[in-house]
């Protein structure tokens, strides 16, 4: 057995855990408010009605309703929610 560690075994060995970005809630799936639907570096998609922007560039719905995403005519994505009709007591 060698009585040194090889080159490669001391410096590598070593990794960051992942970040776990990325959309959370569907086109179509059913949000509370305050519900997060996409975690993300920068704008990659922007928020659109009754949808608010974290610090961190993280989206997330400020209504009760259904998520619907779409593209813009500069080509961006934007998400937005669908407010649920009022319930007729």
């Amino acid at each position: 057995m060698a009585h040194k560690k090889g080159a490669g075994s001391s410096t590598n060995g070593r990794d960051s855990n992942a970040q776990r970005r990325g959309v959370k809630i569907f086109g179509g799936q059913e949000v509370r408010c305050g519900n997060i639907l996409v975690r993300q570096l920068g704008t990659h998609i922007k928020a659109g009605a009754h949808v608010k922007v974290g610090r961190d560039f993280t989206l997330y719905a400020t209504a009760d309703g259904h998520v619907k995403y779409i593209r813009l005519p500069d080509g961006q994505k934007s998400v937005s929610i669908v407010l649920l009709p009022e319930a007729s007591a």
